[in-house]
């Protein structure tokens, strides 16, 4: 039994300990939460996918014992010497794109490594380029503002720890052991962090395989939170992602900090922050000949996921030359110029409140309404619902007069035909309030 004192001072110390472990985690939210926030007003990103199977020009990890038979995929890195890789060059064709964030695969499902990693030789350093892909990048993303990311795949059909192999995660290894592979999982990330950090997300796939569970996944999220506290975090690191539309379920249980739409637009949201990520032609990796989205596809895209208060995060797959494909960095340049005249309804915005469809999409901020429309009615007019604060002031930005009539059940906007921009006719409202506080509300298809 221990004495009256000697008990009082355990007794403060435990208090203390509880204290302070209250605090960190609080800390910890604080720090995602802002970080989240920050992200958000990002709003579009580059993806980038890319190692030695761009030599074969098939699908990164997915062609492995498909199109590639394996011996020759696991062998392609000794081939691999891009020699016209850019760091620079990749960056300021992402920021000329009006891209504000980077995510490279710093490890897809075929195990390759694209920086020289202590815990494996599967990697760059073992390549005729020996380049660190992974350190030119951060550094380049660094002098140019571009906030630098890592997508980083749980499964591994390489790895003889992980327990399924190719293709496609149909095979099961031997002499498998999850419990070792989760901890060369945990030594990677954190290896990534510390040399390459801060990061902005570390960007989680693979997750979707009997072998991981969600008690991995919240037990790495816990971990890499550590290390980063404002580290963001995507819901594919636990096991709470629906299918492509990327929603989480029961995402009181599990891990990670927004959702994952992939190859489609997600749904309007203002609860839970999401991203889209989406290919500019239709295969991740490079491939020759790829059928590439038209510009105008390319920004109402955008406009669309914005609308919905969601980020893109567009993926190129540069050539086994380390280039971006020329037209490639030229839809993305029309892109860019595209936001840096229409962007201010882009950035640092909220979707809504008129949801996006078939009519366009709009955003806000502060006592501003961006109206992005791509379809008007066959009398050349918009019709959209009426809201509760009252219109102070209506214009076009992308061109010619504009008239606007607001009642208590609608709001009539009309353009003449010759200035209604083919991609999306840009008009901003000024509100006599939060532009934000107004009810989101679904528009009516227009009649064409």
């Amino acid at each position: 039994m221990p004495t009256s004192k000697s008990y009082l001072i355990s007794v403060v110390l435990i208090a203390y300990i509880v204290l302070f472990a209250g605090l960190a985690k609080a800390d910890d939210k604080s720090a995602t939460s802002e970080a989240v926030r920050k992200w958000q007003e990002m709003r579009f990103g580059m993806f980038i996918h890319w190692g030695p199977v761009s030599l074969k020009g098939t699908e990164i990890g997915w062609s492995r014992g498909k199109e590639v038979p394996i011996e020759e995929y696991d062998q392609l890195y000794k081939q691999f010497n891009p020699t016209k890789f850019d760091a620079e060059e990749w960056v300021l064709v992402a920021k000329d794109a009006g891209m504000k964030y980077l995510v490279i695969t710093s490890k897809h499902h075929d195990g390759f490594c694209l920086w020289p990693s202590k815990y494996t030789d599967y990697h760059i350093g073992n390549t005729p380029f020996k380049r660190d892909v992974l350190k030119e990048l951060s550094a380049a993303c660094k002098k140019h503002g571009v906030q630098f990311c890592t997508y980083h795949s749980i499964c591994d059909w390489h790895h003889p720890d992980y327990p399924m192999g190719s293709p496609g995660g149909s095979t099961e290894k031997p002499n498998h052991n999850m419990p070792r592979y989760f901890q060369y999982l945990k030594n990677q990330t954190k290896e990534i962090i510390d040399n390459y950090g801060p990061l902005g997300i570390m960007w989680f796939d693979g997750e979707w395989e009997k072998p991981w569970t969600r008690e991995y996944g919240n037990e790495i999220y816990d971990y890499l939170k550590k290390i980063q506290p404002d580290l963001v975090i995507n819901n594919r690191v636990s096991k709470g992602r629906h299918g492509m539309a990327g929603t989480t379920k029961e995402a009181n249980l599990n891990a990670g900090d927004y959702d994952t739409p992939e190859q489609q637009i997600g749904g309007f949201d203002r609860q839970r922050p999401w991203e889209t990520c989406m290919t500019i032609c239709r295969q991740w990796a490079w491939k020759p000949n790829d059928r590439m989205k038209s510009t105008k596809e390319c920004i109402q895209t955008l406009l669309h996921t914005v609308g919905g208060d969601g980020n893109l995060l567009f993926n190129v797959g540069p050539m086994p030359d380390g280039r971006i494909e020329l037209r490639q960095v030229e839809r993305l340049k029309e892109m860019g110029v595209w936001l840096n005249k229409y962007g201010d309804g882009v950035y640092a915005t909220r979707g809504g409140p008129f949801k996006p469809g078939k009519w366009g999409a709009s955003t806000c901020k502060d006592d501003k309404i961006y109206l992005y429309v791509m379809n008007w009615s066959s009398n050349g007019r918009l019709m959209l619902p009426g809201i509760v604060q009252k219109i102070t002031s209506c214009r076009t930005l992308s061109g010619g007069q504009v008239s606007m009539k607001q009642s208590k059940d609608n709001i009539e906007i009309q353009l003449p035909p010759t200035n209604q921009n083919e991609i999306a006719t840009v008009i901003e409202l000024t509100v006599d309030g939060k532009a934000f506080d107004i009810e989101p509300v679904e528009v009516a298809d227009p009649i064409i």
